[in-house]
């Protein structure tokens, strides 16, 4: 029975009941009496009555079974001591005083609507996307990653060196923990103060006041007026008036992002409604409105304004709003029309995120049923037959750029660690070539400054006579104010060379580059079926994207490209162009949007490029588990709420969840502290001190509660910016929770979902917790680590956790991060009953008298002799290797 309408998302049973304790029972016999689905009751402690069955016996491992009998034989003990000692199964009774041993398995049992297709996925290898796995391009990202691992360890026995070579008490405490406010400044971007900063970043930061933008004595109207779009105004219109559908094609600094939107305007599209423009990127769409708003001759937030997830700088007097893509398709839930918008601009198009791909769909379907709503795509590659095709044939509007020819160099052997190839590159073309600033392509933050450091600690040892070498990092997280340099101009007589992510590919416009060093790498989400997450892999780049970093040289004059792979391995190592983000991430967030707009054929929804069929049945046994969907594959009322959230849906059920539990004040701030980047620094020269400022807001429940400790000291202390100083803790980093925090507030309050506080009941914090991540248990194992219940993969609590030093028999994880082993971020310790409780689906209890899988898959060790060497019952050639 359909508990909402699948196509409005209306509850169609508003007084209706949760299903009755039969029929929970009859799915899964081993659920819990009186726990309840509904997320309006508070669900109810497992009674212990009914656990007596399962208390009653336990399994006893084979030495301790032979000690018994050995006993027995020699009348150590008489067999009328233990009549329910089974010499065969090895069943004792259960000490009732002492805890159950307790054991949980996966639920066998399929989705009605999955039946055939579901839990057998589980055994799939990740979603392959290097076009040959065997070549030089893969081989050097697998020994990068060696490598990276390698200078990490290293870099942190320099520190642990460093640190025991200080004089006693140097490290112990911390005199001054303020700076002086002009040093203060420096550091307020990345949380660190300016003395704890690495040399080379002092250097960044500290040389110059930036000004925030490439010089100019151009007025705002000159410099529009000098794009390449502008001599195509009157045509560029008159092509949007004449077609429904525009794709637009126009190299990177063309003026397409920011001056289309504004000669719409001039036109007269906004009388019937706003212009849309969306950007992949949170920090293009605000960078690009407030360059906007400038040109416009307006305040940012006014005419011209953007929304980003957790930020909205519009007002009902906005007419051009950025966004980024998964904010419009959020507004896709509430209006599949898009009735106020009377333009979309899907800008970057080329990136392919997965947000522009669902939105290519559903926009198709939506100029279908409004003729008067204006859709362009924007691209800055070549490939627009494809989006052309899509699109109803849709005409193409080229914008020519100012390019000029570029030299392609190729390596003559791989290069095995592509970042020291780079890294000399860098240098022999600030030696020996003309002058030009240089562009670098790395794979992201830690890459880059591990590349600016060596980098700039081997051109000081040149020593002084060198020309200036001004070394600038781009990726994301880098504060604004950092990033705005890379668009000066470097000063006569130096170079200027800029170390990027691929966001320096299409989103920026650097000019004064003539020298590309292109490794030929990329960091990419691939979805892993075996952890059921998403993980960060470096991997090749496509041709597409290499011919892309290649035109970066040629925007000023004729330049360079120093490509570091073979031309073989471009032609047979490259696939054409890169792999949808659509075909390799987990799907669970798009699916429950698109089922929540009604879409529930989405086999046969109008993908550009579909994603695998096996994604789409693993996203939906996901929902189904998190009780999103029913046993039909309908969206539940549940599945219907959780939609509201701009979250993953697992900390979307873990919120709403909390209200039923009575702590969602608590689970508030939680969420908000897993949305932002980690919030403790260690400083390099302070790393003692820094730890035990950290021990201080350990909880013995774990991390997740940990992260509220902070989040509440910093409240009880007033926001202060000081206090974050004191206990090393960053201050953008909590501002950024805070804003998160308020914005779920207002949702929360929008749908009328109580905020209660637990106060001190740490349980029900923890049973929320558990309700979302419940696919993410471990189970401690008795030889080393936890087991992961899902897959039985060996993983570990991190050396940061609160329970690192603890090791508790059952754990929940936030996520898991791969660095010298798998490890767990974000633990908290569970009871193994609430698995069943919130996942009767999922989960059941393990029957005693047999052994379950997950018992199977534990890696057992030998029996030996305690005065000989563990190894020593192996064979001879296997023992010695193994000693």
């Amino acid at each position: 029975m359909k508990d909402v309408c699948q196509i409005t998302g209306k509850d169609l049973n508003p007084h209706s009941h949760a299903p009755t304790e039969r029929e929970d029972r009859d799915r899964n016999p081993d659920r819990p009496v009186n726990s309840s689905t509904s997320v309006l009751r508070l669900p109810v402690n497992i009674d212990e009555g009914e656990e007596d069955s399962r208390k009653r016996v336990t399994r006893i491992s084979s030495p301790e079974r032979w000690e018994i009998k050995q006993m027995i034989s020699s009348g150590c003990i008489a067999k009328s001591e233990l009549p329910d000692f089974d010499e065969e199964t090895g069943l004792l009774p259960k000490d009732e005083d002492g805890e159950a041993d307790i054991e949980i398995e996966l639920v066998e049992d399929e989705a009605p609507f999955l039946q055939g297709h579901g839990r057998a996925l589980h055994d799939l290898s990740p979603v392959r996307i290097v076009k040959n796995p065997d070549g030089s391009l893969a081989q050097a990202a697998m020994m990068q990653s060696a490598l990276a691992k390698e200078r990490r360890e290293q870099k942190m026995i320099q520190r642990e060196q460093e640190v025991d070579s200080q004089p006693s008490g140097k490290n112990k405490s911390w005199i001054d923990p303020l700076p002086e406010d002009e040093s203060r400044m420096m550091g307020r971007g990345i949380g660190l103060q300016v003395q704890d900063l690495p040399e080379w970043k002092k250097h960044v930061i500290g040389g110059k006041k930036s000004s925030f933008g490439k010089k100019t004595n151009l007025t705002i109207i000159e410099q529009r007026q000098s794009l390449p779009i502008y001599k195509l105004k009157e045509e560029l219109r008159k092509a949007v008036t004449d077609n429904q559908i525009l794709i637009v094609i126009g190299e990177t600094g063309s003026g397409k992002t920011t001056q289309i939107t504004q000669y719409l305007a001039e036109a007269g599209f906004t009388s019937r409604g706003k212009i849309g423009c969306t950007q992949p990127r949170r920090v293009a769409a605000m960078s690009v409105a407030k360059r906007v708003a400038e040109e416009f001759g307006c305040r940012l937030g006014q005419e011209v304004g953007y929304t980003i997830r957790f930020e909205d700088c519009t007002s009902p007097e906005t007419m051009i709003k950025y966004m980024t893509d998964g904010m419009l398709l959020r507004e896709c839930l509430m209006d599949l029309d898009l009735k106020q918008y009377s333009v979309i601009m899907l800008d970057e198009a080329h990136e392919r995120t997965i947000h522009t791909d669902v939105l290519f769909g559903l926009l198709k379907q939506a100029v279908m049923k409004r003729e008067e709503l204006k859709l362009i795509v924007t691209s800055a590659t070549l490939d627009a037959v494809k989006f052309s095709q899509y699109f109803f044939k849709a005409p193409i509007f080229t914008i020519p750029g100012r390019t000029f020819p570029v030299e392609v160099l190729y390596t003559k052997e791989p290069e095995t660690d592509y970042l020291d190839a780079s890294l000399i590159t860098v240098m022999q073309i600030h030696l020996r070539e003309p002058p030009g600033d240089i562009l670098l392509f790395l794979t992201g933050q830690e890459e880059i400054d591990t590349a600016c450091e060596i980098l700039y600690e081997r051109m000081k040892s040149l020593g002084p006579d060198v020309p200036e070498l001004i070394i600038l990092p781009v990726y994301s997280a880098l504060p604004s104010e950092m990033q705005t340099r890379i668009f000066e101009p470097a000063p006569p007589g130096s170079r200027k060379v800029v170390i990027a992510t691929n966001i320096a590919e299409t989103s920026l416009t650097i000019d004064g580059i003539y020298y590309v060093v292109d490794p030929g790498f990329v960091k990419q989400k691939v979805y892993n079926s075996k952890t059921g997450m998403d993980s960060l892999v470096v991997t090749p780049i496509s041709q597409a994207q290499a011919k892309q970093r290649a035109g970066r040289a040629g925007r000023t004059g004729p330049g360079k490209c120093y490509r570091l792979y073979t031309e073989r391995a471009y032609r047979d190592e490259m696939l054409p162009t890169p792999v949808p983000e659509i075909q390799r991430t987990n799907l669970a967030t798009t699916v429950l949007q698109l089922k929540t707009m009604g879409i529930n054929d989405l086999l046969h929804f109008d993908f550009m490029d579909a994603p695998p069929v096996e994604s789409l049945i693993m996203a939906l046994e996901q929902l189904h588990s998190l009780s999103a969907l029913d046993d039909e594959g309908l969206l539940t009322r549940l599945g219907r709420r959780m939609a509201e959230f701009p979250l993953e849906p697992n900390l979307s059920k873990m919120l709403i969840m909390s209200v039923a539990l009575q702590c969602s004040d608590e689970i508030l701030t939680i969420v908000s502290m897993l949305s932002v980047q980690n919030v403790f620094y260690r400083p390099k020269d302070k790393q003692a001190l820094a730890d035990q400022k950290k021990a201080k807001f350990n909880q013995p429940e774990g991390d997740h509660l940990t992260l509220l400790a902070v989040y509440n000291s910093w409240k009880n202390n007033k926001f202060s910016n000081a206090w974050c100083y004191e206990n090393f803790v960053q201050i953008r980093t909590l501002k950024r929770a805070q804003d998160v925090r308020k914005q779920l507030l207002g949702i929360m309050d929008r749908h009328k979902l109580d905020v209660v506080s637990a106060e001190r009941n740490t349980v029900r914090v923890q049973k929320a917790i558990c309700s979302g991540f419940f696919r993410n248990a471990g189970k401690k194992d008795p030889q080393e680590g936890y087991r992961a219940l899902v897959d039985s993969q060996v993983v570990y609590i991190h050396p940061s956790s609160a329970l690192f030093n603890r090791q508790p028999e059952w754990v929940i994880y936030h996520e898991l991060v791969q660095t010298t082993k798998e490890y767990m971020r974000e633990v908290t310790t569970i009871d193994p009953k609430w698995l069943v409780e919130f996942a009767p689906a999922f989960f059941k209890f393990s029957d005693p008298t047999k052994l379950s899988k997950f018992k199977k898959n534990q890696r057992l060790e030998p029996l030996y002799n305690k005065y000989e060497e563990p190894n020593a019952w192996r064979i001879s050639r296997v023992r010695r290797r193994r000693n």
